[in-house]
């Protein structure tokens, strides 16, 4: 095989793929519908050009036989008049006229016999379109539902053009959303840890450090005040290996309260038992007490409350 021909050959199978690519069945079969339609007008056509030929071959066959009877006619005249040469000129064109006549009527009668056959293959293609265009509506109807339930199971399982540009789009969306909340996560921890200053104030590091220390040496100072009003020092803060955690504190907040309140009750009852006394009586002793103890309990009472 040449380089020409092989290069016919190749260009001819790459058309043909972009034909059968590019084909719909569809319109295939309307444009075939539509090439026998126009075959059968071409049909109908010939059988009428026919019938008017031999319309035209039939009306001067007439006007033959009526040339015929006439020369006959002259011939006849021409006897009874003595004139046999004008008789004999009207035989002659009546027999020529004759002669045409009957050429005529084979014209005519293959014109009719054509005309038969065309007709019957009139018939014949008009039966074969109108199965045709039976099976054209068929196939049509089957390709457009087999068309549908492929595109319905393409996008059921994800596989269509459509939907891989769809899938696509997703991946895209999600890349980018993890991009996004990962660098908006990056600008908090940056923020945080002071890398990139605000750009709404005026300043820098050193100022948020020293702002820093100076909050943390007012806390100091304000523990060291509480510490001189309670009558506290430092050396009883323990031995200061390790720093307290949140619940311990608040369990020893807790216990200096229940012992203030014990304080508290104590002197109420130093109190009240000064006032028995200055009243001289010993029958209140056991109301006072009585008294006394149901305070006890309450106090104790709301002092396990925090506790707990």
């Amino acid at each position: 095989m040449g380089i020409l021909s092989r290069a016919s050959y190749v260009i001819r199978s790459k058309l043909n793929a972009l034909l059968n690519r590019a084909e719909d069945p569809t319109e295939t079969l309307d444009y075939s519908y539509e090439q026998m339609r126009d075959e059968l007008q071409d049909v109908k056509q010939g059988i009428a050009d026919l019938t008017t030929q031999k319309k035209r071959l039939e009306i001067q066959r007439r006007k033959l036989e009526e040339n015929v009877e006439k020369h006959n006619r002259q011939a006849r005249e021409a006897v009874q008049q003595d004139r046999d040469d004008l008789a004999r000129k009207a035989l002659e064109k009546k027999k020529s006229k004759m002669t045409q006549i009957e050429e005529l009527e084979g014209q005519i009668a293959e014109l009719e016999n054509t005309q038969e056959q065309l007709v019957e293959k009139k018939n014949e293609l008009q039966n074969r379109i109108e199965e045709f265009r039976t099976k054209k509506e068929t196939m049509k109807a089957r390709y457009e539902a087999a068309e549908a339930s492929s595109r319905v199971s393409e996008a059921m399982t994800g596989v269509g053009d459509e939907m891989e540009d769809v899938g696509r789009s997703i991946e895209r969306a999600e890349e980018r959303t993890e991009e996004m909340e990962a660098r908006a996560q990056a600008m908090d921890e940056l923020q945080d840890s002071g890398a990139f200053e605000d750009a709404l104030s005026d300043k820098d590091d050193l100022d948020r450090e020293l702002e820093s220390l100076s909050a943390n040496s007012e806390v100091e100072s304000e523990l060291e005040t509480l510490k001189g009003e309670l009558g506290k020092s430092d050396g009883n803060a323990g031995n200061g290996s390790v720093e307290a955690t949140d619940e311990d504190v608040d369990a020893e907040l807790d216990d200096l309260e229940a012992e203030l309140d014990d304080a508290e009750i104590e002197a109420e009852l130093e109190e009240l038992t000064d006032e028995t006394d200055a009243n001289g009586g010993s029958g209140g002793d056991t109301d006072v007490e009585a008294e006394v103890d149901v305070e006890l309990e309450e106090s104790e009472a709301d002092a396990d409350e925090p506790r707990n």
